[in-house]
């Protein structure tokens, strides 16, 4: 079969074949290579939307929840309906101890306030926080100067403060540099000791964190807090912890157990799954659309194959009557199959590269990017290849088939 493959009468009839009818074998081979340019682009562009998601929540931790306190909507043990609910930092060390699969319990709070800097002011989110945000919810520091709050911070009350990239080019001069310099937060001076990189999913593009401790202080509010930022271990479902979370809060406060809005919430894992079902789901669409559209483009290939063999009947019976094997015959217009297959398809990956080479040059640049990195594997392409060699293949036999059941006689009187 090797020395089949290398000899040069052997791609000459396949060569002669082909030039025979140049129009019906090119419009022949369109098919197979919008087939595989169709696979090769939407395959690349899937990927390049999977790494823009993964790059804009790279630095949350995904399998989190979020809650807060709301207004009960049905009476419990004396309490009427409509009672606001008050979250408290005794709630999330409860919490914390007494729900499996917890890895964190970040509690929160967040007024707006006016600050000012010299001449220039604004009204901006004060977030009352605890170093733990770092961990959950990655601060990108600017040039990675400066830091986040500390224990430190939170155990003195330190008036210290990091703000948005956003909040800096509003309140300083163009490249002054801000760390140790001041800023007043309800009439007390803040120093501000980080700069963080705002990012389409990282919060308030107008925020200024400052240690938990002291927001309650200067906000007076004691033991309260807005909400609470849940991480759950890898292997636990976050649905679930979310709803272990609510039971335990309504019997904590007293709130009637199937009272649905006492406790509001932003379950992120659960709408992190959805989206990463979404975008498996859009791959696996992918290689549907484009494997059909192989396969529709292939199966034209046997079509004018089968033209070609009622075209080459005489011949065919020549090379029978002088001795040619019926697997001889039949391995010439596989060959045939394979290669036109082959060459549509290794032109259908190239003009699929050019097109995600495009995309990447075009919507692929800046961090609000929508295709990131918008590519396909060699591994795919390797597939892509064997899944070509073994269509080629099998549609090649339907011809071979059928030239094979010629009889030389009849071949030899056809006109």
């Amino acid at each position: 079969m090797i020395k089949f493959l290398f000899d040069r009468d052997t791609w000459q009839e396949v060569i002669d074949s082909m030039s025979k009818n140049k129009l019906r074998t090119i419009i022949t081979m369109i098919g197979v290579w919008w087939g595989i340019l169709l696979l090769i682009a939407l395959l690349g562009a899937a990927r390049g939307i999977e790494n823009s998601f993964n790059r804009q929540f790279s630095d949350f931790a995904t399998n989190s929840v979020f809650i807060w306190g709301q207004r009960s909507s049905k009476p419990f043990k004396g309490f009427q309906e409509g009672r606001a609910v008050q979250l408290k930092l005794s709630d999330a060390k409860r919490i914390q101890e007494n729900i499996d699969g917890i890895e964190f319990v970040v509690p929160r709070n967040q007024r707006s306030s006016f600050v000012v800097r010299n001449s220039l002011s604004g009204t901006y989110g004060i977030a009352g926080d605890y170093p733990l945000l770092d961990v959950v919810q990655k601060k990108n520091l600017i040039k990675g100067q400066g830091r986040f709050i500390n224990q430190t911070d939170i155990d003195n009350n330190r008036k210290v403060a990091v703000i948005s990239e956003d909040i800096y080019k509003q309140l300083f001069e163009k490249d002054e540099d801000p760390f140790g310099k001041f800023i007043r937060i309800n009439d007390i001076n803040f120093k501000v000791i980080g700069v963080f990189e705002t990012t389409p999913f990282g919060g308030p593009q107008t925020e200024i964190h400052i240690p938990f401790s002291t927001f309650q202080q200067i906000y007076n509010q004691g033991d309260n807090i807005g909400w609470m930022m849940i991480t759950g271990k890898p292997e636990f479902d976050i649905k679930q912890i979310e709803e272990d979370i609510k039971l335990s809060l309504r019997n904590m406060h007293k709130i009637h157990p199937n009272d649905q809005r006492a406790f509001g919430s932003f379950n992120l894992g659960d709408m992190f799954k959805s989206i990463v079902d979404f975008l498996k789901g859009m791959q696996f669409l992918t290689w549907f659309v484009g494997i059909a559209t192989l396969i529709a483009g292939v199966f034209a290939i046997g079509n004018i194959l089968l033209i070609t063999v009622k075209e080459r009947t005489k011949e065919i019976g020549v090379r029978r009557a002088l001795g040619a094997t019926p697997f001889e015959i039949k391995r010439q217009i596989v060959v045939e199959a394979v290669f036109l297959t082959m060459i549509a398809g290794l032109m259908g990956i190239i003009s699929g590269g050019w097109i995600l080479i495009l995309i990447d040059k075009t919507l692929g640049q800046g961090d609000d990017a929508v295709f990131v990195n918008a590519s396909v594997s060699i591994a795919i392409v390797f597939v892509a290849l064997l899944i070509l060699v073994a269509l080629g293949t099998l549609i090649g036999l339907i011809p071979a088939f059928k030239a094979t059941s010629i009889k030389p006689i009849e071949a030899l009187r056809e006109e």
